[in-house]
């Protein structure tokens, strides 16, 4: 599942975004704000609901309006009207609905929201807001908000940068600072456990690591483009495959990140015999803890209020034990498979809008669930956005980094680190390959507040990770080491 979903901050806006705010006649009124779509060619919707001017809502979802005599005289006159999309023009809709007294029309859409995009000329003699709405939101404001409902259209500015993307990025540089440094404890360990010749067998017997080599760095990468693809045009059947295998994944991740905190806790350590071995109770309710952690998250991982926070912890023990278990044996793997990414990465985003269909990136598509599917790929850390505006409403109310940002640059922290321990280098690498990361994610969000559209984020985070790591392996004059690696040999005394 370490395909690469770029960082969306603020998506790119494809269309106008408004808001329809719905007040209910309770006392106090009960609102409600919902997505619109509409064409500011043809009118343009007031920046704050203080400037805006309410009417009663006049639900029709019962005809398409593509006829005067389908609705009765007066019906409609002095308020707002919503139709069902469908057998007409907007352009027929819309005069219908002015000439009947509407001041405002809605079309309710079942389909996903999509462009208003008819000839602006054919519009000059409609003067009323058009708009397209949600089928499903009308149901709701229904249910809300009752039959008697008062609503206002306007569009608050995007905001420039949202706060949230602070949260992404301390998730992000914590993460990989820490999967590095824990990388680090566990070479220090390998390096005990080679001078010892009494520890080495036990020390082989915990070794989990998985070494990657140029040839598996390749398949790898080839793996993760089928996978995207796959995705992409059987999204509805493996998005759960994915959600499975994250569950399982992120269960074993979190355990091993806590067993790992655990095993200097000197308390708790009574065991019980089973088959022949005998185990620690606290494993055992640590076992079913993280289980747990992760049932619990399946379950409700479309609750939007707080499973967002299960899965970033999830998301980041994944990551934690990623890092920590997959090794780089040396710079030039960590080239090839950051270089090969970061053409991945470029590659779904900016080119296959070129060769799709309805002009979106492969990896956009899959990022928010193509075609309008409800169920999202849980392989982003998400933190709501923090700044209120339509985008919130129409796209996706959180801010993503997909775990790939986090866990391919990681492996190259991961590296330096093992390198400064195998060769007794004070951490300068760990250090310098640390800070690029963090710069290289500075320049992510610049980039993302100026262009106002998701992001390949190793697009940035590749090149200041590999030329900083590579400036100090010059600096220091331990290039050729660093390109082919230590191989624990070098520098390191019992």
């Amino acid at each position: 599942i370490l395909f690469n979903l770029e960082l969306c901050g603020l998506l790119q806006v494809t269309a106008d975004e408004g808001i329809l705010h719905a007040s209910g006649n309770g006392v106090p009124p009960v609102t409600k704000d919902y997505c619109i779509i509409y064409n500011s060619n043809w009118v343009s919707l007031p920046e704050s609901l203080e400037n805006a001017t309410f009417m009663t809502l006049e639900n029709l979802t019962s005809t398409v309006l593509c006829n005067t005599s389908e609705v009765p005289s007066g019906l409609m006159k002095d308020k707002a009207v919503v139709v069902m999309r469908g057998n007409c023009t907007f352009l027929e809709k819309a005069r219908i609905a002015q000439s009947s007294g509407a001041k405002m029309l809605l079309i309710a859409s079942k389909p996903r929201l999509s462009p208003i995009s008819d000839n602006k000329t054919d519009f000059e003699d409609v003067t009323i807001p058009v708009a397209l709405i949600r089928y499903n939101d009308i149901v709701d404001m229904q249910l809300m908000l009752g039959n008697e409902v008062n609503v206002t259209l306007y569009s608050p500015p995007l905001p420039e940068f949202d706060c949230s993307m602070v949260v992404i990025f301390l998730i992000a540089v914590f993460t990989v600072a820490l999967g590095g440094y824990w990388s680090g404890v566990a070479e220090l360990e390998n390096l005990k456990a080679i001078a010892s010749p009494g520890e080495r067998e036990t020390r082989r017997k915990k070794e989990e690591n998985v070494t990657f080599t140029p040839v598996t760095v390749i398949l790898f990468v080839v793996i993760c483009c089928v996978m995207l693809v796959l995705l992409y045009f059987f999204y509805k059947w493996l998005v759960y495959v994915i959600i499975s295998v994250f569950c399982l994944a992120s269960a074993m991740s979190l355990y091993n990140c806590l067993a790992a905190l655990m095993g200097e806790i000197p308390f708790g350590q009574c065991r019980i015999a089973c088959c022949n071995k005998s185990i620690e109770v606290r494993l055992i309710f640590l076992a079913v803890f993280c289980i747990a952690a992760a049932v619990v998250w399946a379950v409700f991982r479309n609750e939007d209020r707080w499973a967002w926070i299960l899965q970033d912890i999830l998301g980041v023990a994944f990551c934690l034990n990623f890092i920590k278990t997959l090794k780089m044996p040396n710079f030039k793997s960590c080239v090839i498979l950051l270089g090969l990414l970061l053409l991945y990465d470029v590659f779904f985003v900016f080119i296959t809008p070129f060769i799709t269909k309805n002009g979106a990136s492969i990896m956009v598509e899959v990022a928010a669930g193509p075609f309008g599917n409800s169920e999202k790929l849980p392989v982003v850390i998400r933190v709501p956005r923090l700044e209120y505006s339509a985008s919130t409403l129409c796209d996706m109310p959180f801010s993503l980094l997909g775990f790939g940002d986090i866990i391919v640059p990681g492996l190259l922290v991961a590296y330096c680190r093992r390198f400064d321990v195998q060769t007794s280098s004070s951490s300068v690498y760990y250090i310098s390959c640390t800070i690029a990361y963090a710069i290289g994610m500075v320049l992510t969000f610049i980039v993302l507040a100026l262009m106002k559209m998701g992001q390949p984020a190793l697009l940035y985070l590749v090149p200041c990770t590999l030329i900083t790591s590579a400036l100090v392996a010059w600096k220091r004059k331990e290039m050729k080491k660093f390109w082919k690696g230590s191989n624990y040999q070098v520098g390191w005394m019992p």
